[in-house]
């Protein structure tokens, strides 16, 4: 269980950190 919160922690974070990445990234071409 606390495995899984762990997992899921991680991977909110992840998402984050990608969703920044691409409006940077959308910010600079456009």
């Amino acid at each position: 269980m606390g495995n899984m919160g762990h997992g899921s922690h991680t991977s909110a974070a992840l998402i984050l950190v990608l969703f920044i990445l691409l409006i940077i990234v959308s910010k600079g071409f456009f």
